[in-house]
């Protein structure tokens, strides 16, 4: 049942609202909604403005948090933060340390899956903002800290290390030192620069490095006919290096 305070989507076919269940109303070209009628409601059932009309009430995944959740920067793309998933094969047992949180968007689907995240964000500021982002996804596994990741000690605790930063040679070796044995490192970047700084780094460390470009591209069905869609489909690299 969903509970006061918890983020909440109420879906219709043809608006989609990201609320808060308790106190409060949303007002609608639709109508008022009272938000404590909220409370209490089962996830797929049915919640009515004054006019009559319906919503439909979802619990956040993922995903809606990548599109509704309050942004800091452009966060990674669902795609690539999946990359970063598949190559790692992060799983329920990993510890993982997230740097560059921004908006916190890949340490929600990071603890989605992993044990526990450590994630790191040097801008005050960014961090509370990711913090509040990570609360309202009702992840307890998840940290924040505001700190630079070059900062976190111990040797060998963790199983993967994710950096979506500006990657220098000092953040690969602290990442490998940071890794146990077979863990792996995934670095996010967005330039061919950054990458080639992130791979020459890696390999003079890493027992494994694999560099893959992001590219996603959606296909566009209409009466005509489907096509792929004109939409620029790369986004960056990913640079997958294992210890």
């Amino acid at each position: 049942m969903i509970q006061a305070g918890e983020r909440v989507l109420l879906v219709s076919s043809k608006r989609e609202y990201y609320v808060r269940a308790g106190e409060g109303t949303l007002s609608t070209d639709l109508g008022i909604l009272d938000l404590a009628t909220l409370v209490g409601a089962a996830p797929g059932s049915t919640a009515a403005t004054h006019l009559g009309h319906e919503f439909t009430v979802r619990r956040p995944r993922a995903t809606d948090f990548f599109t509704h959740a309050s942004r800091t920067g452009a966060p990674m793309l669902p795609k690539d933060i999946g990359m970063v998933i598949a190559y790692t094969g992060m799983s329920k047992n990993d510890r993982v340390l997230d740097a560059g949180t921004g908006s916190g968007i890949a340490a929600i689907y990071f603890g989605g899956i992993a044990r526990t995240v450590v994630t790191c964000e040097v801008r005050p500021e960014f961090a509370k903002r990711a913090e509040k982002n990570i609360q309202d996804a009702g992840l307890e596994n998840v940290e924040v800290r505001a700190c630079d990741v070059l900062e976190v000690e111990g040797e060998a605790c963790f199983e993967i290390v994710h950096l979506d930063l500006p990657v220098t040679a000092e953040h690969v070796a602290r990442a490998h030192a940071l890794l146990v044995s077979g863990g792996y490192l995934a670095c996010y970047t967005p330039f061919i620069e950054g990458m080639r700084a992130a791979y020459d780094a890696a390999a003079t460390l890493f027992s494994e490095v694999h560099t893959y470009e992001c590219m996603e591209r959606e296909m566009t069905r209409g009466k005509r006919g489907t096509r792929p869609s004109t939409r620029v489909g790369h986004s960056g690299y990913i640079t997958i290096a294992r210890r």
